[in-house]
């Protein structure tokens, strides 16, 4: 149990825009932070990061939260591992009770499934560096391959005895579940009920998660028989899934945002291989086909990826097939091709880290006009492949949804095809309708998310904007909430009113009104018994709250996806309002839209009793009350500015 005093330094030391941006690539927007939201796929940002506030919010699939939220929800953590791992990241010593690795395994299947992942990879990084075999065998052979030593251990390389069950023996032997080394697939139960290891007699490549846990392995073989594959990877497990994992991010997230770029290769010692060119911003597909869990991925740190290929035609040929979808996500894409039969990790060991550099940076080329060259030159001049081929290629650029982009690669590619470019122009235009024609028919078909909340459902900070179907008084009851989480803490400084804080005047002002959204109430009355305590609760009072349903909504309703641009007056000289520059006017105006939203259910109820009542008696009182509320109505349109038919 972590104490309340390490929680709340963990807390006030973890900077929102820091812990988000580990994992997403932030770009400044008016006051707020935006980036591509890690917990669903999107093209356009709406995922917000709110400094001032400390809080994180996406616009497209609601999820918001603080820090430590964050952390729960894209590592999949409990509260206590969010905290864990805040408190490491800002060096915060944790107090708390001393726990065993079995209470751990007890508590946390999956918690334990890291640790014994985190043992093993101990465990191969010892074998390489201090065994006989592991020297003999696994280190020399990355020495071999031109592999410096601070790469090696950078990596955290390591290596497999030759024997049966070395590592399954030593994880038993220091109180590691049998069960975990086999969920993990680091171990294999045979037909009898034995364990043995699944990597024998291999050089071993740990795989780390965006926080640098160990998730998996791939491991390749050093003997010669065909018989053996070349490299085995770690099964999928609860906490590694190949297609959502890129080798090497962990260590290439930082300098993929410091230079906007990103170099993908194939295979782990490419990796390895440029990295000791110095050249850290590369991740490898981790042994699959590039997947598009693995391009968003890419696309949270940056909007450029140039591929690194290998100098083989065949590879090309196949690789140009599945890379489309990078297009389709919105990303730039470059392509570096090698001489033939060289790939990254072998030209770089070949030629030095200089000469490696100066060749990437010389021979990069739009993947659009790398694709239309290397499909051209093997098509020749059959008017039949080169009539597909031009087709191949349109169809690539109807994949961008940037229209500017997609223009200017259609002008390149007729001068390249030598086709007229209003024959690309229409065929383009012929693909993009009928994908639309698709996907509005496959749109058509799929019943609207329940969870998804409505389009625009709230304005910038500067408005309230009016939504009719929005169902009963909850717009109104919501602005409430907004203005108390917002202003509560302003004092009054209007008219008579002096030395009364906006948070007790809004209060005071609610005494006749009865909110019938259970959140919003569960609120406003939290709100008051706070106050009537002598606390005057804030924004971050109710983001914490342990009721979910209650967080969310104050993470929603102190949040904005919209940033009023300066050139609205720069350029245009438009002055629009800003709402805290005549707070009482703020304020009045969200009390009377909520009483005039009141009193008009009011007056209509009491039409519908008129009409009903056939007692004349009744049917007089009724009136007269009908008038008083008239009046009333009448008063708070009078403030609001509206034009009541009489």
């Amino acid at each position: 149990m972590i104490n309340r005093e390490t929680i709340d330094k963990i807390m006030e030391t973890a900077r929102i825009e820091e812990v988000v941006g580990d994992f997403v690539h932030l770009k400044k927007r008016g006051t707020s932070l935006i980036g591509n939201c890690p917990f669903h796929g999107e093209k356009t940002p709406s995922f917000h990061v709110s400094v001032s506030k400390g809080i994180y919010k996406c616009f497209g699939c609601g999820k918001g939260g603080d820090s430590v939220r964050f952390v729960m929800e894209h590592e999949k953590y409990s509260y206590p591992e969010a905290l864990k791992f805040l408190a490491q990241k800002y060096n915060i010593e944790v107090e708390e009770t001393v726990e065993t690795v079995q209470d751990v395994e007890a508590q946390n299947a999956r918690e334990s499934l890291y640790i014994v992942s985190q043992f093993a990879g101990n465990f191969f990084e010892d074998q390489l560096w201090n065994t006989p075999e592991g020297k003999a065998i696994g280190l020399s052979y990355f020495k071999e391959r031109g592999f410096r030593e601070d790469i090696i251990k950078k990596f955290n390389l390591g290596y497999s005895p030759d024997f049966w069950d070395a590592l399954t023996q030593d994880a038993v032997k220091n109180k590691h579940a049998e069960e975990y080394l086999e969920k993990t697939g680091l171990a294999i139960r045979n037909d009898k009920g034995k364990l043995y290891d699944r990597f024998r007699g291999r050089v071993m490549f740990p795989i780390h998660n965006f926080t640098g846990r160990i998730i998996g392995f791939g491991g390749r073989t050093l003997k010669t028989d065909k018989n053996v594959p070349k490299y085995v990877n770690s099964p999928e497990s609860d906490i590694y899934h190949k297609s959502n994992v890129l080798y090497g991010l962990f260590h290439a997230k930082k300098a993929i945002r410091d230079t906007d770029n990103c170099y993908l290769v194939e295979g782990y010692a490419d990796v390895l291989a440029v990295h000791q060119a110095h050249i850290e911003n590369v991740v490898a597909s981790s042994g699959t086909s590039l997947t598009i869990e693995q391009i968003r991925l890419i696309g949270r740190f940056t909007q450029n990826v140039t591929i690194l290929y290998d100098g083989d035609a065949a590879g090309i040929k196949a690789s140009l097939r599945g890379l489309d979808m990078i297009l389709e996500e919105g990303l730039n894409v470059k392509v570096v091709s090698f001489p033939t039969g060289d790939d990254p990790d072998s030209y770089m060991h070949k030629v030095g880290a200089g000469a490696f550099k100066s060749y990437i940076e010389d021979n990069r080329q739009d993947f659009i006009l790398y694709k239309a060259n290397i499909l051209l030159a093997e098509a020749g001049k059959d008017p039949i492949k080169r009539a597909g081929i031009i087709r191949d290629i349109v169809e690539s650029i109807a994949k961008i949804p940037d229209n500017i982009k997609a223009s200017v690669f259609i002008r390149e590619c007729s001068r390249l095809l030598e086709v007229e470019e209003r024959i690309l122009l229409s065929e383009l235009n012929t693909m993009r309708a009928a994908k639309l024609k698709k996907s509005s028919t496959s749109s058509a078909r799929q019943p609207q998310h329940p969870d998804l909340p409505p389009d625009n459902l709230f304005a910038d900070d500067e408005a309230v904007v009016t939504m009719e179907t929005m169902p009963d008084d909850e717009l109104q009851e919501q602005e409430i909430v907004r203005l108390l989480l917002a202003f509560g803490h302003e004092l009054v400084s209007w008219d008579k009113i002096d030395n009364m804080y906006i948070g007790s005047f809004i209060m005071q002002n609610l005494t006749d009104v009865t909110f019938e959204n259970t959140l919003c109430k569960k609120i406003i009355d939290h709100y008051r018994i706070e106050i009537e305590n002598g606390q005057l609760p804030t924004a971050n009072h109710f983001i914490k709250s342990e009721d979910r349903a209650i967080a969310d909504l104050a993470i929603t309703l102190s949040t904005s996806p919209y940033t009023l641009s300066e050139n609205w007056y720069n350029k245009h000289n438009i002055y629009v309002r800003d709402e805290t520059v005549n707070l009482k006017a703020t304020i009045l105006g969200g009390l009377y839209h909520l009483k005039k939203r009141k009193v008009d259910r009011i007056l209509l109820d009491l039409l519908k009793e008129i009409k009903s009542e056939n007692d004349a008696t009744n049917q007089e009182i009724l009136m007269q009350r009908y008038a008083f509320i008239k009046n009333v109505e009448k008063e708070i349109s009078k403030f609001l500015g509206s034009v009541i038919v009489k």
